[in-house]
């Protein structure tokens, strides 16, 4: 699976944060190589509350599928159309450290670098993949094959460590809406499944 923004389904999935990312050219069913700019700045604003997307950065793949900067924000927030190019367009917005967060994910780094949490939220919701019961950090050069897509509901992330045996968390979706993503490894992070334009 290749490395860029579309592939990195979980930051989420933050979330594939990645200013030089291109589209993933195997994920055909996906409308956004057809969206106008309009669109697209519309689609990446629309995965956080208004107070936070308005004032965001606006990142949207030009026609040769690489992001370009739409609209400079103010809050140190970017919002992104898609994350991982499959046929629902699943946007996010993510602060700087939820950046760095991911910047170290695809670029293999063995643990990310971000010195303070960062947050992301996907209004939308987003996927992840599944296997044999546990979440797989397809980053890492992990076997697909069998792999199963899960869909998630709207949802924000905490991109910091989280131990899920010390704290108690479970490690997947469940029916209290928080589990930790990619437990024992140090890319662990918090998901909670609370729509972000419910949240006051």
């Amino acid at each position: 699976m290749k490395k860029s923004i579309y592939a990195l389904a979980a930051m989420g999935g933050l979330l594939c944060l990645c200013s030089t990312s291109t589209l993933a050219a195997n994920h055909a069913k996906s409308p956004i190589p057809n969206m106008s700019q309009d669109q697209l700045i519309k689609l990446a604003m629309s995965a956080a509350p208004p107070h936070i997307s308005r004032d965001a950065t606006i990142m949207v793949p030009d026609k040769d599928g690489k992001l370009v900067e739409a609209k400079k924000g103010t809050n140190g927030f970017t919002c992104l159309p898609d994350t991982d190019g499959q046929e629902k367009p699943t946007p996010i917005c993510a602060d700087a450290a939820s950046m760095q967060w991911a910047n170290d994910y695809l670029s293999g780094a063995p643990k990310p670098s971000n010195t303070v949490p960062g947050i992301a939220y996907m209004a939308r919701g987003g996927w992840h993949w599944e296997k044999d019961g546990k979440i797989i950090l397809h980053n890492s050069g992990a076997d697909m094959t069998g792999a199963k897509r899960v869909s998630e509901p709207p949802h924000w992330m905490l991109f910091w460590p989280v131990d899920s045996k010390a704290s108690g968390m479970p490690t997947l979706e469940n029916k209290w809406g928080t589990y930790v993503m990619f437990a024992d490894t140090p890319y662990a992070h918090l998901m909670i499944y609370q729509n972000p334009m419910k949240m006051k």
